[in-house]
């Protein structure tokens, strides 16, 4: 009796935490693109009063989903195995609303504060991810389009944050048969990239696998150029395939007139042979 009432009592707490997503699936889409766009404005511009209050009520409010959940979770372990980086993604901010990243900056820990910075922006693109896959996974190539364009923004934003300033950054050799000797691309130089244009252009080369002139210099910019470059062969293939399909799918509606009907008639002489050579057996065929 008392296993069947705790079976009994884990599945209405499986169906509580399911309803519960339903209710919060949308707020948590657009608080997650919110929370994206906080991030790429503070790795661009910097953060200001407005976007670390900004920040910090959204942060608030994602913890507070989060201990919902993990409340109404009838196994709380299991639970946490499988949101381990959505909980790495609570715990970054908290540095950040403590001013312990202001203690690091003071003792001069500035690798330190680049890798947390490193890892909010993975976290973010996990966050992006999974409120995507809940709100658009069911519309298939939509979904890959608008989890692209937010990994590209994202990645840009980080790009621009690691690599602007950097000292000694250098540009692969310059394509031949080129008009002016390089081939076209993100501008190279001792300071790394100079502007956010440059690091969605470099970026948005990543995404299609084309590439650019440009190579990152520093630990964090490579890492993370690296993780776009997987994403970018791992999804454009997809992409490709998508639109080849679709392409050759208008190809087949537009057929001409004249071809289909000439299709029809094969069609219709094989069936006629088909019935030819059947009637034959059965007239051979005694009785």
């Amino acid at each position: 009796m008392a296993s069947q009432a705790s079976t009994a009592g884990n599945g209405e707490q499986r169906r509580a935490l399911r309803q519960l997503e339903d209710w919060l699936e949308t707020p948590m889409f657009v608080l997650s693109l919110v929370w994206s766009g906080l991030l790429a404005y503070e790795l661009i511009w910097g953060a200001d009063d407005l976007v670390n209050r900004l920040t910090t009520a959204v942060w608030v409010v994602f913890l507070v989903e989060f201990a919902l959940r993990m409340v109404i979770a009838p196994r709380k372990l299991v639970f946490l195995r499988k949101s381990w980086l959505t909980a790495l993604a609570l715990v970054l901010p908290a540095l950040r609303v403590f001013r312990l990243t202001r203690v690091l900056r003071v003792l001069r820990a500035g690798r330190a504060v680049r890798g947390l910075t490193l890892a909010r922006v993975f976290t973010a693109f996990n966050r992006g991810l999974r409120s995507l896959q809940r709100t658009m996974g069911r519309f298939g190539f939509g979904y890959v389009l608008a989890l692209t364009v937010l990994v590209t923004v994202l990645g840009a934003a980080g790009m621009y944050y690691f690599e602007r300033g950097a000292s000694g950054s250098f540009a692969l050799p310059a394509a031949e048969g080129v008009a002016g000797g390089r081939a076209p691309g993100v501008e190279s130089s001792a300071g790394g990239l100079n502007s956010f244009g440059d690091a969605l252009w470099f970026t948005g080369m990543l995404m299609t696998t084309s590439g650019s002139d440009y190579w990152p210099k520093t630990g964090e910019g490579r890492l993370l150029c690296f993780v776009l470059a997987l994403y970018a062969f791992a999804i454009f293939g997809y992409v490709t395939a998508t639109l080849a399909t679709l392409l050759v799918g208008r190809q087949r509606d537009g057929q001409p007139t004249s071809e289909l009907n000439e299709q029809m008639l094969d069609r219709l002489s094989a069936e006629i042979r088909l019935l030819r050579s059947e009637l034959r057996s059965r007239a051979r065929t005694p009785g």
